[in-house]
């Protein structure tokens, strides 16, 4: 039974209406500050927690609900000892904690951010209350989740808030003041030691602190990993926002609409695929095959993108994966269903396209929410774990302009062939390496990926597209450090090459492109990808 309740919110999402029900249902409400005030404006009864505690706020507000009252109406259980206790220091029960803590991930969020605030914005009392509830959750009830009062208050009208409730608020609880002390520690390690003694001004950041702590949360177990003797799940980024407009795409996001669950390689191969069409502004296609696209291609249309792409590689794109960056239409899912894939992942799709893509059971149709422009220079982290540890990387989201790239060879490209150099590079960044990638015409003619030689790549291609290469382009992801690479590309039929640069052979490479009568552009940037 909930009797008595301590509501004080800085996200005010939902509490009035909150506030209104447990009203009707004659609980007492306690409160501090701007909540106290929304709801009395409200109109909503409420004790101010001053004056439950007979102490008044203290030190700008510092201290306020640090009270025997409040942590002792929460740590009480219902024992004979304990009431007798709570009865002998006139301590009453308080039933719900409703409570979420100061901004201080928004505060610090703020370039310009002096230390001093960001320190003022670290809660104290909200982090002791909810961990009291929590601890004590058999008797309390503590929410964090304004999305969490739809479901308690369907409860309470019922009778009761109950034990299996009680406990999934609890763990949140936890889970909540735990992201929360992590965010602390990772700012308080990755500023300048200057703040110590400059506490009204922005302090120096470091980007990769002391201390990292990333908090991930299950969306939902897999039927198996990589392979079926392995146990795996899906964890999201609680820190990141799942499904903002405003945010890039991710699967962890995405909307799954038709089709079985997801399995782990499912998610490795959408997240590859969604990776590289992502860095194409003109409607695209890609189709991606263990992680490494097999075929790429941009277009008029997707239609004609997606055709291209499929053609590139036709052996290759059977049970793969497809991604699209512009909705599915009709025309492209009569398309799609023709070829046995795992899945496609796009912004959305038709009503017309949903019904013909439903006649494929077993095809997962993804719709990935949020701003499909290419963008660059957004810092995301990238984890990969070892034995013992883990390496932590921004995201790969550089790229070269290559209208302005440095010309290396005695011949320039053509225009036709600096667009598709473009083209190319921008794949070459989502191949495993060594990659190389021969394109012509706004599509991938050959993606030789994952070789311990770079000649090898070169050689895959040849094999896989024979006398197709002639008139083609070629990117590879990092330097040839030999001429060889250089002779297969034209022996190949290869016209023009664009590639990092930076070899201690860089002079007998370009006078080898300058023998085959080559192109070839140098980047200053690498993607090797392992």
């Amino acid at each position: 039974m909930i009797r008595r309740a301590l509501v004080s919110v800085s996200d005010k999402r939902g509490v009035v209406e909150l506030a209104k029900v447990l009203a009707e249902l004659r609980v007492e409400i306690l409160s501090t500050g701007g909540t106290a005030s929304v709801l009395a404006a409200a109109g909503i009864p409420v004790i101010q927690v001053s004056t439950f505690t007979g102490a008044p706020e203290i030190l700008d507000g510092r201290v306020k609900t640090l009270h025997p009252k409040i942590h002792g109406g929460l740590l009480g259980r219902d024992t004979d000892l304990h009431r007798a206790e709570m009865a002998a220091n006139a301590i009453v029960p308080i039933d719900l904690v409703v409570v979420n803590l100061y901004p201080f991930e928004a505060t610090i969020a703020k370039p310009d951010v002096a230390f001093d605030d960001a320190i003022e914005n670290i809660d104290i009392g909200g982090p002791s209350m909810l961990r009291s509830a929590a601890k004590n959750h058999e008797r309390v009830a503590v929410i964090v989740d304004p999305d969490d009062y739809a479901g308690v208050i369907t409860e309470l009208r019922a009778g009761g808030i109950s034990a299996p409730r009680r406990l999934q608020l609890a763990r949140k609880a936890f889970a909540h003041t735990a992201a929360y002390d992590a965010a602390i520690a990772a700012y308080l390690t990755s500023i300048d030691d200057t703040a110590a003694t400059d506490r009204a001004h922005a302090p120096a950041r470091r980007e990769l602190p002391d201390t990292l702590a990333f908090q991930w949360r299950r969306l939902y177990e897999l039927r198996y990993g990589e392979n079926p003797h392995q146990r795996a799940a899906f964890y999201a980024n609680a820190a990141s926002p799942l499904r903002a407009e405003s945010s890039r795409p991710t699967i962890a996001g995405a909307e799954v609409l038709g089709g079985k669950q997801l399995s782990y390689n499912n998610i490795l191969d959408l997240d590859a695929a969604l990776g590289l069409v992502l860095e194409m502004s003109e409607p695209a296609a890609v189709v991606v095959k263990h992680s490494n696209p097999c075929g790429v291609a941009i277009d008029k249309d997707l239609v004609a993108a997606y055709t291209r792409a499929r053609e590139a590689d036709a052996v290759s794109a059977y049970g793969g994966i497809v991604a699209v960056n512009r909705e599915v239409d009709g025309a492209l899912a009569k398309l799609l269903v023709e070829t046995f894939l795992e899945c496609v992942v796009a912004p959305s799709y038709s009503s017309e396209a949903r019904d013909v893509l439903s006649t494929k059971k077993n095809l997962r149709l993804v719709a990935a929410t949020g701003d499909w422009t290419p963008r660059s220079g957004e810092l995301a982290w990238s984890v990969r774990t070892v034995a013992g540890g883990a390496l932590v990387q921004s995201l790969d989201h550089g790229m070269v302009d290559l209208a302005t790239a440095r010309v290396a060879t005695k011949r320039a490209p053509t225009a036709q062939e600096r667009a598709d150099l473009a083209f190319a590079w921008r794949v070459a960044k989502h191949v495993k390496s060594n990659a190389i990638v021969f394109a012509k015409g706004g599509v991938t003619v050959a993606i030789g990926a994952g070789q311990m030689s770079r000649v090898d790549s070169v050689r895959i291609c040849e094999r896989k597209a024979g006398q197709a290469l002639r008139g083609s382009v070629v990117a590879s992801d990092a330097f040839f450090p030999f001429r060889d690479g250089v002779d297969v590309l034209a022996e190949a039929g290869a016209g023009a090459v664009v590639q990092p640069g930076g070899s201690v052979r860089d002079d007998e490479v370009i006078a080898a492109a300058d023998e085959h009568g080559l192109a070839m552009l140098f980047t200053g940037m690498r993607h090797f990808r392992h």
